[in-house]
């Protein structure tokens, strides 16, 4: 039998996650959204590209959740998109009942999936879609390094001019204006990046890591990034399905790791098959260590604002 694979929301993110997907070709793919037409309509031009790119038609459109019964992974990328001015805080209180309403439904048809979150702010929907779901922490996880990452790593590679595949580096934390990239452990080809690049010049490209996201959506102007945060989906799923046990840096549920308990928030996870299967802790410099818990109590203050909002 086909895997299955749930994406809602049929906006730029979840219907170019459909499309890398479908393109894939390791999957049947169900495409969910309440606007009535939009999924259909998305799901039949990605069935019609396959006799040009070569992978056969399975994606089906729906304004239901029927059709994500037994579904092996569930992304959900549905809620508000940020505006220009906009912090992915204010979008709190809106996305948390959205993201409860998803979870709601497709926890219930597929009780063995495991959960990819993409809507923001992301670490405080992986912990309503947690709460919601009341699955084991390592089948909810939220996409949101992998992403700040690869913008990290882009714009190392454009400042020495060599290849973002020979650049590595990763950024822990949470998804938003406290994230930290780990200079510490980044290299070009295993040289450390701090020996090609001055601290000034360095801290200014942290900074623009910091700010990738909301340089998009500034640019835009309508609308927020969607090519690089569907790709670094997908590479998460791959790692599942595949049980490749890649290690790449996601929102997971710390419970006492790096000092952080009972948060999500970005760190080094393996991803298998079972999901996070472990949390890998790494010795970090001294002033990351400290970022990590600032950026830790960030999310904790969402977390918080939330459960104020329920009351």
């Amino acid at each position: 039998m086909r895997r299955k694979i749930t994406v809602v929301g049929a906006g730029n993110v979840g219907a170019t996650t459909a499309q890398r997907l479908a393109e894939r070709d390791y999957a049947d793919v169900v495409l969910v959204d309440i606007v009535e037409g939009l999924p259909q309509g998305k799901a039949l031009d990605l069935n019609q590209a396959g006799p040009v790119v070569g992978f056969e038609p399975n994606v089906v459109g729906t304004n239901g959740y029927e059709e994500t019964s037994a579904s092996d992974i569930v992304v959900i990328t549905s809620g508000l998109p940020r505006k220009p001015g906009m912090s992915r805080d204010d979008l709190l209180a809106a996305n948390r009942e959205i993201v409860e309403g998803v979870t709601r439904e497709v926890s219930e048809r597929s009780p063995d999936c495991i959960i990819i979150c993409v809507t923001n702010p992301l670490d405080a929907m992986c912990h309503v879609a947690l709460d919601t779901s009341s699955f084991p922490r390592q089948r909810v996880v939220g996409m949101a390094g992998i992403l700040d990452s690869a913008r990290f790593r882009t714009f190392l590679a454009w400042e020495l001019g060599v290849s973002a595949r020979d650049v590595t580096g990763f950024v822990l934390g949470g998804h938003g204006d406290t994230m930290v990239p780990i200079t510490s452990y980044t290299n070009v080809a295993g040289v450390p990046v701090s020996q090609r690049i001055d601290a000034a010049r360095l801290e200014e490209i942290v900074q623009r890591t910091r700010d990738g996201g909301a340089e998009v959506v500034k640019l835009l102007k309508s609308g927020s990034a969607y090519y690089a945060p569907s790709a670094a989906v997908v590479e998460m799923i791959d790692s599942i399905l595949y049980d490749q046990k890649r290690v790449l840096p996601c929102a997971a549920l710390c419970n006492g790791e790096y000092g952080i308990d009972g948060l999500f928030v970005g760190v080094p996870v393996k991803l298998g098959k079972d999901g996070v299967e472990e949390i890998l802790e790494i010795d970090l410099a001294d002033e990351e260590k400290a970022d990590l818990h600032r950026s830790a109590d960030a999310v904790r203050e969402l977390v918080d604002a939330m459960a104020a909002l329920g009351r």
